[in-house]
């Protein structure tokens, strides 16, 4: 009876942590940048989706930050979006966070864009992050391929 009652927990917590939407893109993290003490990473997912008749990417810009100072620090971050082939940087979103000593932001989401799926388009996002009286750091950067499968 106790060995039927592992299974069925097992088997609950297995199906509760299984994701709802079956096309959700995985994250995919860019290079390091630093400023002071704070480490940056641009990371990137790109969801598959349709409107109508039409296969749509929604672009999704994400940071990661790890702070390897000994004191808490605020950072500043924005992310920037184009499309590799001709296109121009345009602003996907900003924001704000506090970053405990020795601590670490996961991805935390920035801005998105949905874009029409056009075979061999190529995609990527750049992300800045400044601490709290510190200059900005580099660019750190993540591409996609918009419509691979």
């Amino acid at each position: 009876m106790r060995r039927i009652g592992t299974i069925l927990g097992a088997a609950a917590l297995t199906v509760l942590t299984i994701p709802a939407n079956a096309h959700a893109a995985a994250v995919a993290c860019g290079g390091g940048v630093s400023t002071g003490r704070v480490a940056v990473n641009g990371c990137i997912s790109a969801q598959r989706g349709k409107e109508g008749r039409v296969y749509t990417r929604e672009i999704t810009a994400y940071i990661k930050a790890r702070n390897t100072g000994p004191r808490a620090v605020n950072v500043s971050y924005e992310a920037f979006f184009r499309v590799v082939d001709g296109g121009y940087w345009g602003k996907l979103g900003s924001g704000r966070t506090y970053i405990p000593a020795g601590g670490t932001v996961e991805p935390t989401e920035v801005g998105a864009s949905t874009r029409v799926c056009a075979p061999g388009v190529k995609v990527e996002i750049r992300v800045h992050a400044r601490a709290d009286g510190g200059a900005w750091s580099g660019w750190s950067t993540a591409g996609t391929a918009q419509c691979q499968t």
